[in-house]
């Protein structure tokens, strides 16, 4: 379901020497969270790590934790981003919120993987949640 328009401030320009990755990465997990916010979910965790790899988002509401991955894209050269996690990433993925779960012991809540597809521009970003992707 498509959620509009976030608002995200400048972002770099496009002919910066430097990696934009990462800028663009966190640029799209703003956005994506401000759609869960609006929501009405609350942040359990962002840039979650463990020694099997990063969770970008884990929200939670009314007993519902949400594992979300974020991709974000600011052109269409490579597909939009949910077409970007495969079956291998939502296998780590899985294995993820499973150690999440081992180590942060939440409470017992039910759970679901969500994919944030974030288009960013200039004037901000266009974000599209994919719940229960898998």
């Amino acid at each position: 379901m498509s959620e509009g328009r976030a608002s995200l401030g400048p972002l770099m320009h496009p002919n910066a020497a430097t990696d934009e990755r990462p800028q663009r990465g966190r640029a799209g997990e703003d956005a994506a969270l401000a759609v869960y916010r609006r929501r009405g979910f609350r942040q359990v965790a962002r840039n979650w790590r463990c020694s099997l790899g990063e969770i970008d988002l884990v929200v939670e509401r009314d007993g519902l934790l949400v594992f979300c991955e974020v991709k974000a894209r600011s052109g269409a050269a490579f597909g939009g981003g949910y077409e970007a996690v495969t079956w291998s990433k939502r296998r780590k993925l899985r294995q993820l919120a499973e150690a999440f779960l081992a180590a942060e012991r939440p409470p017992q809540a039910a759970i679901r993987f969500d994919v944030a597809s974030v288009w960013l521009a200039p004037d901000g970003a266009d974000v599209e949640i994919f719940e229960d992707a898998f």
